[in-house]
């Protein structure tokens, strides 16, 4: 089938097809004549499986690796397993930065619900910010 008719059967674009043909994820042959890019009926499976690995957070390159561990014969799975407990560990680690950060903006919100804005004077930059400074130090 021709990279239009892989695209269609998998819900990509041609372009995608492309990219990830010149990426080595997806094998064509050349048509003898008009040099088109053919791709067997297995592609359509194989590019759905690069599709689902992405949504997941693999790279292009660790798709590749999986692509070939599981051409030469290798389970992949340990590898995956792998790659996907590191990511849900980093993934855990952000969420707790984000809910921290969100915290701390939540509690600026509420200290600056009454407070006026002002000018500059002096060093003074800006009061919110200053005065949370100060409320650190006051805590401390």
């Amino acid at each position: 089938m021709k990279v239009s008719e892989l695209a269609a059967a998998a819900g990509v674009s041609p372009h995608t097809v492309r990219y990830y043909a010149r990426a080595g994820l997806l094998d064509a042959k050349r048509h003898p004549v008009s040099r088109y890019a053919l791709f067997d009926a297995s592609s359509v499976e194989r590019l759905r499986f690069v599709r689902r690995a992405q949504r997941l957070g693999f790279t292009l390159a660790e798709i590749r690796t999986i692509l070939m561990m599981a051409q030469r014969g290798e389970s992949p799975c340990p590898v995956v397993r792998d790659i996907v407990l590191q990511r849900s560990q980093a993934t855990l680690a952000a969420i707790a930065e984000m809910t921290a950060a969100y915290d701390e903006m939540a509690t600026a919100l509420a200290q600056w619900r009454g407070m006026p804005d002002s000018t500059p004077t002096g060093n003074q930059i800006c009061a919110l910010i200053e005065a949370l400074v100060e409320a650190e130090t006051k805590r401390a």
